[in-house]
């Protein structure tokens, strides 16, 4: 079969305002393009066409061959981006953060870029690099271990505390081997496991000591560095629920004033040298009642509809500066105000309640408020509802599946096995 290359997009031949190109991103990279797009700014996506953004009435993808990060750096610097020279270029996710700080003065040369240190950026993407820079700062974390081999891990058995995290230096990688962020263990045999099937992968790895409590411990600093360092806005939040819990993506989060977060935070960003966005996470230790690092983000986060809800448009914010426009004012923000995921906050819910956490009743006072919806918007409404039908498809055709199965076993003259299906039955 012949895979066709996908068409080229038909750039306008002048733009009232500089575009803007989104590379990668969730939530985020909707809540973004939304905030530029409903400006009458034109924006760009550089992303998979099943994210949201790229069904959004504000946002345009542009189609690559295999959107791998090789095809992201031949368009942004080859002849098919011209028309759009001097666009602003925003990261979204990690691997976008990576792509820009490696080929920054490439970029550079065509591009608006954001305020960055690119070493640094690159620094923070390491987890373990990021303990190291906060433990310097006087900046507490968790218990964490680095081990290069099962020996050193066995060394170390006496001194490690259980549950403990098996987590790769840079997060991105490993999500993209494994489907998560890290592994959880409970004991010394499951750590070897573990261990073993992370340096197999051939991803380094630290062991971090997981801090115990509900998800609402967990709370976060935003903030933009200027040239000099100095933090140009305050915001914190607070996360209540995660999917799946203590691990996942937030599914319930509301802005809280936290000073401590912030001063906490600071003291990393400025010993680090940190330049541009930055987001801050930390979890309270219940052991000692003190906060603990768990990691920072220098971009767009998945809450940034809320941040941009609650009167900190950072979208906004980093356009005007980089364009040279008037800044939004960044003094106050909205306390109290929530950004909520029904569907997969009902499945944390769902959860919570299995294990005696949290009572449908308790849930429900949550819930029963104004919210700002992480991927929903009245005026943009195709990105979720096309998200839906594709989860809801998806559901349909597992379950089918389920109940099919055991059919065409019993039947394989009616229903033919598959090429791969017949290759697993020769196999078995």
């Amino acid at each position: 079969m012949t895979v066709m290359a996908p068409e080229p997009v038909q750039f306008p031949k002048s733009f009232d305002s500089p575009p803007v190109i989104i590379l990668g991103g969730g939530s985020n990279a909707l809540s973004v393009a939304r905030s530029l797009g409903r400006e009458g700014i034109k924006v760009y996506a550089i992303n998979q066409p099943t994210e949201h953004i790229c069904s959004s009435r504000y946002a345009h993808r542009i189609p690559l061959p295999g959107d791998e990060e090789v095809d992201r750096l031949k368009f942004l610097l080859g002849p098919e981006s011209d028309p759009l020279k001097g666009s602003v270029l925003l990261a979204c996710d990690d691997p976008a953060i990576e792509l820009i700080a490696k080929n920054r003065a490439a970029l550079a040369a065509r591009f608006l870029l954001d305020e960055s240190n690119p070493d640094v950026q690159l620094l923070m993407l390491d987890k373990y690099a990021t303990y190291k820079l906060a433990d310097e700062a006087d900046v507490p974390t968790p218990k964490h271990w680095v081990a290069k081999s099962v020996a050193d891990v066995q060394r170390l058995e006496n001194e490690l505390v259980y549950p403990l995290l098996v987590k790769p230096f840079v997060s991105h990688v490993f999500q993209e081997r494994f489907g998560k962020k890290f592994k959880v263990v409970s004991n010394c045999e499951e750590l070897i496991d573990a261990f073993k099937a992370v340096a197999d992968a051939g991803i380094e790895c630290m062991l971090v000591e997981q801090l115990q409590g509900p998800d609402e411990l967990c709370c976060s600093y935003y903030t933009y560095l200027d040239e000099q360092g100095n933090a140009l806005f305050d915001f914190t939040k607070r996360v209540y629920r995660r999917i799946p819990s203590n691990m996942g993506r937030g599914t319930f989060h509301k802005t809280e004033w936290n000073p401590r977060v912030r001063e906490l935070s600071l003291k990393l960003l400025k010993h680090s040298k940190l330049r541009g966005l930055a987001c801050v996470e930390f979890r309270m230790d219940l052991k000692d009642n003190e906060l603990k690092l768990i990691e920072n983000n220098a971009r767009f986060t998945a809450a940034n509809g809320l941040v941009a809800a609650s009167g900190f448009d950072l979208g906004k914010f980093v356009y005007n500066r980089l364009t040279g426009q008037p800044l939004p004012a960044m003094k106050e923000y909205k306390l109290d105000l929530s950004l909520w995921d029904p569907m997969e906050d009902l499945k944390a819910f769902l959860a919570l309640r299995r294990e005696g956490q949290l009572s449908f009743g308790q849930w429900l006072r949550t819930v029963m408020r104004r919210h700002t919806m992480i991927y929903f918007a009245w005026d943009d409404p195709k990105p979720t509802l096309l998200h839906e039908y594709r989860e809801i498809r998806g559901l349909i055709c597992r379950r089918m599946g389920r109940v099919l199965d055991p059919i065409k076993r019993r039947m394989p003259n009616v229903f033919p096995l598959s090429p791969g299906e017949g290759r697993v039955r020769a196999k078995a």
